[in-house]
Parts: C-alpha cells; sequence; structure tokens
C-alpha cells in the first residue's frame, strides 16, 4: 500500500488563486492569511500521514471489541488519540470562549477530508464531539456550557448523539426512549439506541451522550421530543467525574466497513441526563447537530475518494499489463491504456471540484457567523443551507463511487486485502447511509431548501454561478457548465410545488445534477484561475476539460430522467414487487 500524501498543494491553489482566502477572512474578521493557513494544514497532513494512516489497516483488521461490558479500540488508537489532542488538533475551530483556537472553518474541513483519507474510523472521534460541541453551545444552559464544553473542546471528554432505536431511524416519531424527572433538577433516561458510533472506548475522560427521549407528558410525535445531556461519569462530591452512570454498551454492531469504529447498541437505564434546550423542542436543537455532521460526512466521501485514488494512481504507474497503443512495446504500465485514465480521471475530477466546492461552503459558514453585517449573514447562512444535502449526498455517492473505480484499477489485487483497497469501498459505503440516507438528503432539498424564502436562495446561487461563467466566456469548462445550468433551472422551475410522489421520483436525479452544475462552477473557476505553465496548472485545464466533456453531459440524462415524472416508477401495484 502507498503512503498518503496530503493535497497540501492543492489547498494552496485554492487558498490564494481560487477562493479568495485573504479577502474573505477580512471580511470575516479573522487574523489568518493564506500562508498561515496552508502552514497550519501541512502540520495537520503531517499528523494524518505519519501517525494516523499507518494504523488504519490493524485497526480495520483488528476492530473494536467489546470485553467485560468495557469498549476496547484496536491497538495504537488511544494512543493516537491522545497525540491528537496534544498537538491541538481537536479544537482547531472551536470557540476561543470555551479554549478552542478559533481558525476558519476551511481548514477544519479540509483536516476532516485528510483524517477520512488516513483513517476515517478514528476521524469519526473528533468529528461527533465537535458536533456534540455545537448543539450544547447553541441549546444549552451556561452551567451545562461551562461544566462540558471547555473538556470536549479540549478533546480531555469526547462526544456522541444517540437517535436511532431499532424501531425509529429515520422516522424519529416513533421514538419511545423515556426520561423522567428527578428530585435534583435533572432526568432519569430510560431506552435503547443503536447504531451509536463513538458510543464508548478506551480513551480515558467522559462520553458526553446526548440523547433524545420524550418526557412524561410529551405530546405524540416529533413535537414531543426532547434532548438529554447524559455523560458516562457523573460528578461525585470532590468536583471530580467519577460515578459510573446508569448507561451501558450492550453490544457492537457488526458492521460492513469502519470496524476500527465503536458503533454501540446503548443501554439507559435510568441514566441521569439534564435537558439541552426547550422541553419538545430536541428535534429542532439535535439538529444543530446533525447539519454539522451531514457536511463532515460529505467530506468523509471526499476523503476516501481522494485516499483511493492516490492508491490507484500509484498502482496504475507501476503495474505492467498489456500493449501498448502503437503494439510496439509490451507490458506497458496500465496508466497508458485509456480505460485506466478513463477511471482515474473520474475520480479525480469529482475530488478536485469537491474540494474546492467544500472549501467555498466552509467560507460561506465562517460568513454566517463572523460577518459584520447581518444581511450577510443571513445570506450565507441559506447557501450553507442549500448546499449542506447536496455536499452530504453527492460526495458520499461519488465518493464510493469512485473507492470502486480505484478498486478496479488494481482488478483481483484490488479485491483482496494485501492492498487496502477492499478497505476503501467497505468504509465509504456507510456515509451514504448515516446521518440520513442520500434519498432524505434528496428529498429535503427538493421539499425544503427549494422553497427557501420562496425560492430567491436557490435562484440567487444560480444567478451567482451565471454571473462567474459569463466572466469565463470562452472557456469550454463554463460553456458547457453554462448548458448544465440552463437545463437545471428549467428542472427547478418544473418541481415547484410539486406532490410527494413527483418530489420523491425526481429528487435523486435532481441533487446529482445540482451537483455536476456546482462541481463545473468550480472548475470554471480552477481553469479560469490556472493561466500559467506550471504543472499544477497545466493539469488544472486538463481535467477541467475532462469534466466538460466527459461529466457534464450527464446533466442531459439527468434532466430527462427528472422531465418523465413519477408515472413509470408507481405504475407498478406494491404488491407485484
Amino acid at each position: 500500500m502507498f503512503s498518503y500524501v496530503p493535497p497540501i498543494d492543492d489547498y494552496r491553489f485554492l487558498l490564494t488563486e481560487v477562493l479568495g482566502f485573504d479577502r474573505a477572512m477580512a471580511e470575516t474578521g479573522k487574523d489568518v492569511d493564506a500562508d498561515l493557513a496552508a502552514a497550519v494544514l501541512e502540520e495537520a497532513g503531517r499528523m494524518c500521514a505519519e501517525r494516523l494512516h499507518p494504523i488504519n489497516r490493524h485497526g480495520d483488521e483488528e476492530g473494536s471489541r467489546l470485553v467485560d461490558g468495557e469498549v476496547r479500540t484496536p491497538e495504537g488508537f488511544a494512543e493516537a488519540w491522545r497525540d491528537f489532542v496534544a498537538a491541538g488538533w481537536a479544537s482547531l475551530s472551536a470557540d476561543p470562549e470555551y479554549g478552542g483556537q478559533g481558525l476558519p472553518f476551511i481548514l477544519q474541513l479540509w483536516l476532516d477530508e485528510m483524517l477520512s483519507a488516513a483513517n476515517l474510523s478514528f476521524g469519526l472521534f473528533p468529528g461527533l464531539t465537535r458536533g456534540a460541541c455545537e448543539a450544547i453551545m447553541a441549546h444549552a444552559s451556561d452551567p451545562l456550557k461551562a461544566t462540558y464544553l471547555p473538556r470536549m473542546v479540549s478533546g480531555e471528554w469526547t462526544g456522541a448523539m444517540a437517535l436511532t432505536e431499532s424501531g425509529a431511524g429515520t422516522d424519529l416519531a416513533l421514538l419511545k426512549t423515556k426520561a423522567v424527572p428527578d428530585a435534583d433538577g435533572g432526568y432519569a433516561v430510560t431506552g435503547q439506541k443503536i447504531f451509536i458510533s463513538s458510543g464508548d472506548h478506551d480513551f480515558g475522560g467522559n462520553i458526553v451522550h446526548l440523547v433524545l427521549a420524550r418526557l412524561p407528558d410529551a405530546p405524540a410525535g416529533v413535537k414531543g421530543i426532547s434532548l438529554f445531556l447524559v455523560p458516562k461519569y457523573l460528578p461525585d462530591a470532590d468536583g471530580g467525574f467519577t460515578i459510573r452512570n446508569a448507561m451501558s454498551v450492550g453490544a457492537l454492531e457488526k458492521k460492513m466497513g469502519i470496524h476500527a469504529q465503536p458503533t454501540c447498541v446503548m443501554n439507559y437505564d435510568g441514566a441521569t441526563g439534564w435537558l439541552v434546550g426547550e422541553p419538545n423542542k430536541g428535534v429542532a436543537a439535535m439538529f444543530t447537530m446533525m447539519n454539522a455532521e451531514r457536511l463532515m460526512v460529505g467530506i468523509q466521501g471526499l476523503g476516501i475518494a481522494g485516499a483511493s485514488y492516490q492508491q490507484a494512481a500509484g498502482y496504475a504507474k507501476e503495474r505492467l499489463q498489456g500493449r501498448s497503443a502503437d503494439g510496439a512495446r509490451s507490458p506497458v504500465a496500465i496508466i497508458e491504456h485509456a480505460d485506466v485514465r478513463r477511471m482515474l480521471l473520474n475520480i479525480r475530477a469529482f475530488v478536485e471540484a469537491g474540494r474546492a466546492l467544500a472549501g467555498w461552503t466552509a467560507l460561506q459558514l465562517d460568513r454566517a457567523h463572523h460577518h459584520a453585517d447581518a444581511a450577510e449573514r443571513a445570506k450565507a447562512d441559506a447557501l450553507v443551507a442549500l448546499l449542506t444535502p447536496v455536499v452530504k449526498a453527492a460526495f458520499t455517492d461519488y465518493g464510493f463511487e469512485s473507492a470502486v473505480q480505484a478498486q478496479q484499477v488494481f482488478g483481483g489485487h484490488g479485491y483482496i486485502r494485501e492492498w487496502g483497497m477492499e478497505q476503501y469501498v467497505r468504509d465509504a459505503r456507510i456515509a451514504q447511509i448515516y446521518e440520513g440516507t442520500n434519498g432524505v438528503q434528496a428529498m429535503d432539498l427538493v421539499g425544503r431548501k427549494l422553497s427557501m424564502a420562496g425560492g430567491a436562495v436557490v435562484d440567487g446561487f444560480f444567478a451567482l454561478i451565471a454571473e462567474e461563467l459569463k466572466a469565463a466566456e470562452g472557456l469550454s469548462i463554463a460553456e458547457r457548465t453554462g448548458e448544465a445550468l440552463t437545463l437545471l433551472r428549467g428542472v427547478t422551475a418544473s418541481l415547484r410545488g410539486a406532490g410527494v410522489e413527483a418530489a420523491g421520483a425526481a429528487s435523486v436525479d435532481y441533487l446529482r445534477l445540482f451537483a455536476l452544475v456546482s462541481m463545473g462552477w468550480m472548475w470554471t473557476r480552477m481553469a479560469a484561475a490556472a493561466n500559467g505553465e506550471t504543472p499544477l496548472h497545466e493539469a488544472k485545464r486538463a481535467v477541467a476539460d475532462f469534466f466538460a466533456q466527459r461529466m457534464l453531459p450527464q446533466a442531459q440524462g439527468l434532466a430527462g430522467s427528472i422531465a418523465a415524472g413519477e408515472a413509470t416508477i408507481m405504475a407498478l401495484g406494491a404488491d407485484a414487487f
């Protein structure tokens, strides 16, 4: 297996030539320039490449285990966590009020990419902790914030979210876990949750669960769900956290991938917890964490795709097989074969556009939080909301497809454990499922996001793209993206006010088309910026042309499928399946 190489040159190109990082920092009051940002990313990449990637395969083979009711992570993971925390990576973008470094979110998202590329199972620990911190910061009482946030931000403690039950997954209205008030102002939480990532581990310190449950007098459905902070350890009389709460790991899920990540069945047997936010408003509070996690999960797909590309490209340049195109040489490196190049370029065209789109979205998130103008904050926040389901679903779909294509480059060697490609395929698959399946993300985009502000948000986004495409007239990628944007605008108009069946039939194809246009926009930006003769610039222009000629034509087929409506999907009766 080849060593992981962090994409620092690409990050630097995006920061300095494509995304206008220094200008964005000036607008949000962040005292960070592109040179400092690149230096931070370089150090983060070194941690991922030298510390986390080497234990990825072993972590998959050993897996997490349940021993006498306690989780044991694979050898080296607890030590790696301590190194990760000591280096400050757990607190990179967190609020300085609670001990965070307050660095721009773009650095956090690209760190997440490198973590996912190097060791996806490990990357879930800091990602889930960060999401839990955001929910606590936004909704918890000041005493809860003061008690839990500093230690979670630092990485001394970690976080997990507990939503899913055996009978309540996407439909949280079916949730049965109960929370009963106690005499001390807390609540006794009782129920069982499944699929709880990072639910327990052996890193030391507390594990803070955010648990959805119902109060005794709660109304039925999602309007009767509250959110509770339930820690593994409770405070003692001396101010320490040594008292074990009434919660336990019933089992570890046996999964297709991410074997090193402890995905737990959690039992809460009257566990002590505290209300986060208002009673019966738990779903809204939890979605603060969920939306943060959805961006992170999308980046997981991006990271796996990038790592898969590196492995496949390295192999393709070394593997000798077949004759050259002119028949004069044999054997040749398989990188000379057109079909191998097609697969590698499919992956690369997604990875580099996805990395750019992730960076642009992250800059909008910083604008939403820190811009001096309230109107600009609201505009940026709406754009992040619009793009969140696109990043989550499209990046994880493309990420899995990329892992499969990279595996195909290896042929039979990709199917056996030796080269590590089959782990990427297995690990990538979960990202299309958790934090809301990709079908749910597509329905969110069509059913909710297109109607934000009466359609003004999506219309404004399209107008922004059109304006930048016009400024890049003469570039093939700009022309082809403009054609796809016209198709996207047309189907968007047709879906406004569509019924549930029509929206459901169109949603997945629509999200894919939306992602293609968004990535074409990013490739237009990159191609326009890459006007020099450096190897990086030449490669950018070549891959932009590949995306324009080989990937953007998919927009026509997607638009045709959307226009077909729901009739053929709903024609076959349920009993006939």
